[in-house]
């Protein structure tokens, strides 16, 4: 059963052309061609440019003499100034398309990079708003070859990129078709020596975009099914590359979970983004962390609208008792097995945020998915509740 797993290689084409399994970063030079990139700026960020899995890639490049420039002044929670810094070394380099290495942050700055390498007008006339994507010039828009490091954010296989506006600290979606990537290449080998507890958060946010897109009221009935497909190998995988980083059988299913996630998402988001948004602008938290911590409290808040899907999705994860309580009580035992904070406070977001960030909450394009559509003063209780552990 194990060397099954281990031994996972395939390639597929939804949403995007994937190359998954071990070793496969080696094809780095060929999906570089497939995707009509002969000068690619290989964008990271600064936690990973200096470790051997970047040296590695880096020098299979070198072998196949692709001429390439490193971009890694990437912030946790990317930034305006990070995009306008790797738009200039984009254009001073002559690039013509993005290798985007690392987790979110990285495929966030990388794909938006190249989104905005061929455009005139601010990014923000781009955020995901009605049909502001059609503003853009198809033409301008580079291509893109997705490398993802850690399980989590699935933003290989998205067509947008999260960026901080400075003007009021909120993260805006910038979205536009084709920001997919035209290739991933998904190598669990590139993520076992992701540490343990960035593991545990990182693949806690593939958990709150399956659940979330789960719970959300809109029809997308595809997505649906994905979402409970990747919240079974979170069940079944997660805690096991937590306890050890080199199963590679549990590597490989996390990247599919996070894919899974990402694709789900389609469906809806909902208030654990919405909080956790507001959260990581304003007090720089850990995205995944953070949506593991207000997870349950969003999960009873909404109990009303989500009891039967919850019920559902017990029964489908085989959970004890196969009901909602199940699900909030999975949830929060996974969460003390993987050691993370019961509370906001924990994690350094207090009374000090609101109202200003349940008034960011409401407004956050992920509260349009909830279960139920909450105003401020709603998301006022619910941080309330989440940063003194009130379930």
């Amino acid at each position: 059963m194990l060397d099954r797993y281990a031994s996972l290689n395939a390639n597929w084409s939804y949403p995007t052309a994937i190359r998954f399994g071990a070793g496969r970063i080696a094809e780095l030079p060929a999906a570089l061609a497939t995707a009509g990139i002969r000068r690619p700026l290989f964008v990271t960020d600064p936690g990973l440019v200096t470790l051997p899995i970047v040296g590695k890639t880096l020098a299979i490049l070198e072998a196949a003499k692709i001429p390439h420039a490193v971009f890694s002044k990437v912030d946790g929670n990317p930034t305006l100034a990070n995009l306008d810094d790797g738009l200039a070394a984009y254009r001073a380099g002559g690039h013509d398309g993005v290798i985007a290495f690392g987790g979110g942050s990285a495929m966030d700055i990388g794909k938006t990079i190249a989104f905005m390498s061929g455009q005139t007008r601010p990014v923000f006339d781009f955020e995901d708003r009605a049909d502001w994507w059609t503003r853009a010039d198809p033409a301008g828009i580079a291509p893109v070859v997705a490398v993802p490091t850690t399980a989590g954010t699935g933003s290989e296989v998205g067509r947008a990129g999260v960026i901080t506006d400075p003007a009021d600290h909120t993260k805006k979606i910038i979205f536009h078709p084709l920001m997919l990537p035209k290739i991933v290449i998904a190598d669990p080998e590139l993520t076992v020596d992701l540490p343990a507890k960035i593991t545990a958060w990182t693949g806690m946010d593939a958990l709150s975009h399956s659940l979330e897109a789960w719970c959300s009221p809109f029809f997308h009935p595809m997505s649906a099914g994905i979402a409970l497909e990747g919240m079974r190998l979170v069940k079944d995988w997660l805690p096991r590359a937590v306890a050890d980083g080199h199963d590679i059988a549990a590597r490989s299913q996390m990247l599919v979970a996070s894919s899974m996630g990402a694709v789900a998402f389609q469906k809806g988001l909902g208030a654990m983004h919405a909080m956790s948004h507001p959260s990581s602008s304003l007090r720089g938290t850990h995205h995944g962390l953070t949506n593991a911590v207000v997870m349950p409290y969003v999960l009873a808040f909404n109990r009303p609208a989500i009891d039967e899907k919850l019920a559902a999705l017990a029964r489908y994860l085989d959970l004890p008792g196969q009901s909602a309580d199940a699900v909030l009580d999975w949830v929060l035992a996974l969460r003390r097995d993987l050691a993370i904070p019961h509370t906001l406070r924990e994690i350094g977001v207090d009374e000090s945020v609101l109202p200003e960030a349940a008034a960011m909450a409401e407004h956050d394009p992920s509260n349009d998915g909830n279960s139920k559509r909450l105003d401020a003063s709603e998301y006022d209780r619910l941080f309330r509740n989440a940063i003194n552990g009130l379930l």
